[in-house]
């Protein structure tokens, strides 16, 4: 039962690696659709939380992904299966590519370019799709939307400090941190009062 396990979670990713274009959140869509929605190995919550681990951690957020969602499923196996699957298609068709394809090569074949030309917008939305799915597990409405929106502008604004993402990283975790002793402060305090209020 453990070896069919290995093996679907090998071929989920596999499948993610070899059709997705773009990079990391192009593939994050496609990701919580396989994972979330097909297999449901995890809820809307639990994939948000790990995708907000992966992008905490270095390396890449496609990898960092699926090692932590084969982590949470059958520990390091499954985090050493997972990364696999989502490693091998992309190294192949680079190796393939270096191999055949050179820069000259892509530039004067016009089906090529064409090709590739074709895929930029399909990667666009790949990327926009995740976002908003994010945005919606995370509960961010019309008054919360200004912190990403704002966050998201000083990064893009290049301006010395502020633009760089790291920052907001450790503000983020910070902030939450602080949220969390807070909600505690509350639900402690709440229980006095009802026990006093019990008491007398």
């Amino acid at each position: 039962m453990s070896e069919t396990v290995y093996w679907r979670l090998f071929l989920t990713f596999l499948k993610i690696g070899a059709f997705t274009f773009g990079g990391g959140w192009a593939m994050i869509s496609i990701i919580e659709r396989e994972v979330v929605t097909n297999r449901k190995w995890l809820n809307g919550e639990e994939f948000l939380d790990l995708l907000s681990l992966a992008q905490s951690l270095p390396g890449i957020l496609a990898v960092n992904i699926a090692v932590a969602i084969g982590q949470r499923l059958r520990g390091t196996r499954g985090s050493i299966v997972a990364a696999f699957g989502t490693i091998l298609p992309s190294f192949t068709i680079i190796l393939v590519i270096a191999m055949f394809l050179t820069p000259d090569f892509i530039k004067t074949n016009t089906t090529v370019e064409s090709i590739f030309r074709g895929i930029r917008p399909a990667v666009v939305a790949l990327i926009v799709a995740p976002v908003i799915s994010a945005a919606k597990a995370a509960k961010i409405g019309w008054r919360t939307a200004a912190i990403p929106v704002a966050v998201a502008l000083l990064i893009w604004s290049g301006w010395p400090i502020v633009s760089n993402p790291i920052l907001y990283v450790i503000l983020g975790g910070l902030g939450g941190y602080i949220w969390l002793r807070h909600r505690e402060t509350m639900v402690i305090e709440a229980k006095v009062d009802k026990e006093k209020g019990g008491g007398e």
